[in-house]
């Protein structure tokens, strides 16, 4: 079935929000918000605050409230455009920087959870066909681009374009399939000015200081995610409108017809079910068409995916069943990567399958979704218990994170102590305060109103016993600001 996809742009003075949207489908959405723009792309005047040999890492103040994170692999000190010397030898961090030394450095990672921002110095930037890397000499193809004609053709001008120009390394993106040579001539010189223009910035500003900054969303959308398969791109804002299409007529010139300015009275994200979407999206559970399930469950070291049949029970033997269901979960995990924007180390747990052939296709089936996810993904074969182990990489936040927060109540847990437990808590309590209060009056129990009515309800033949064992009367109090968990018992 042939993609068709459109790109919609919900555009306020407090946020942008970028949905992309397949064959009617949600399959991926981006939002930025003014207060907390992300930083990744970014280029900063660093100054290293602390070496550490211990990790081969440093840390380097760009001017944030965190410093970032550089790691010894991430410092560019050849002409290969990494860590690595040209002798394959990685030297130490130590004997790369020292602390007060002042350096161009980039952001590949935002700032997550306590952790500051993950940092290069091998700096790269982008455009419509190329991204441009001033301090390497490689040239490389994105991997998108199959066909082996057309990956020699774009080649062969991209060696003669940097001759001429007398730049540096250069990886041609996706979206320059079937480009010509005036193009690409293009897109090079006005990256060389960029860069040249970006180092006579760097001379004069100071340590802290940002020295370049990404676009915004909505034109970062123009440049990043629009593709082949793009039908339209629309934008409810006209001021945004307009900046799209003149960023679009410069730089993309086939692209300013496909994009259009939705003026309807009617959110553009409601008759598209956006909305919807997103409050599914932070779900722990998804349906499955089938009447199976999966459950994805996201913490700070991984992100774990099972796979059940719930009320599909199939037609024919178990086995089928089974292979069916973990087929249809394999696309609905691509979706759900990249409409959560889940990152790092993530285990699957399909359900157990008895033929190897049903393991190769399932994989294989994951592996084809996975393919049209912009971030990059690394899937490792289904292990000896099941399950298949992959990576995602993370560049910003994940959608919960961006749109919500830990609970106040469980702080993250995901479950809080029943109201039984905090009963026998409080007795305890009682116990230890009757003990070092032996001579108050009386003991206050201040608790929320559901942990008050079991102690008058269910508790109240054990409190009336425990008021008789201490020999102080014990006042209950219902005080509507505290949580089920929390409590405080006082002498009065």
């Amino acid at each position: 079935m042939p993609i068709s996809e459109e790109i919609l742009l919900n555009v306020t003075p407090q946020e942008t929000r970028v949905a992309i949207v397949e064959n009617g489908a949600l399959q991926e959405v981006c939002i930025e918000r003014q207060r907390s723009r992300g930083i990744v792309g970014n280029i900063y005047k660093g100054k290293v605050n602390r070496v550490l040999p211990g990790m081969e890492a440093a840390f380097v103040d760009i001017g944030l409230e965190k410093a970032g994170f550089l790691h010894v692999s991430d410092i560019d000190i050849g002409n290969d455009g990494n860590g690595e010397a040209e002798n394959g030898n990685r030297p130490l961090i130590n004997e790369l920087l020292r602390e007060g030394q002042t350096l161009l450095v980039q952001v590949v990672k935002d700032p997550m959870g306590t952790k500051g921002a993950r940092l290069t110095t091998s700096i790269s930037v982008p455009s419509r066909y190329l991204v441009y890397m001033p301090n390497s000499t490689m040239v490389g193809i994105s991997v998108k681009i199959e066909d082996e004609d057309e990956r020699e053709r774009l080649k062969s001008l991209l060696e003669a374009c940097r001759e001429e120009n007398r730049t540096g390394g250069c990886i041609i993106r996706t979206a320059a399939e079937g480009v010509d040579e005036a193009e690409l001539k293009r897109d090079i010189a006005f990256l060389s000015k960029l860069w040249a223009s970006l180092l006579e910035f760097a001379e004069s500003a100071k340590p802290g200081n940002m020295v370049h900054e990404d676009l915004p969303l909505s034109i970062r959308t123009l440049r990043d995610m629009v593709s082949g398969d793009t039908s339209a791109v629309k934008v409810d804002s006209r001021e945004t409108y307009q900046k799209m299409t003149s960023f679009a007529t410069r730089y993309i010139p086939d692209l300013p017809s496909r994009i259009e300015h939705y003026p309807g009275e009617r959110p553009l994200f409601d008759l598209y079910n956006i909305d919807d979407e997103l409050h599914r999206a932070l779900a722990r559970q998804v349906s499955l068409k089938s009447g199976g399930y999966l459950i994805i469950d996201q913490t700070e070291a991984m992100t774990t995916i099972d796979i059940n049949t719930g009320a599909f029970v199939g037609h024919q033997n178990l086995e089928e069943t089974i292979f069916k269901t973990n087929m249809e979960a394999s696309q609905a995990i691509a979706r759900q990567l990249r409409l959560r924007n889940l990152g790092g180390i993530i285990i699957i747990d399909f359900i157990d399958m008895e033929h190897e052939d049903h393991k190769r296709q399932v994989l294989k089936s994951l592996e084809k979704y996975l393919d049209k996810d912009h971030a990059k993904t690394q899937v490792c074969e289904v292990s000896p218990l099941g399950l298949v182990e992959m990576t995602r990489k993370r560049t910003r936040e994940s959608l919960e994170h961006v749109l919500c927060e830990p609970c106040k109540t469980c702080h993250g847990r995901g479950s809080i102590k029943t109201t039984e437990t905090v009963c026998y808590e409080i007795f305890r309590e009682i116990l230890r305060e009757a003990r070092i209060y032996d001579e108050a009056q009386q003991l206050l129990v201040m608790a929320n109103q559901d942990v008050v009515e079991r102690l008058l309800d269910e508790e109240a033949a054990s409190l009336a016993e425990l008021e008789t064992f201490i020999k102080i009367p014990v006042k209950l109090q219902v005080e509507a600001h505290l949580s089920q968990e929390s409590y405080d018992v006082v002498p009065v």
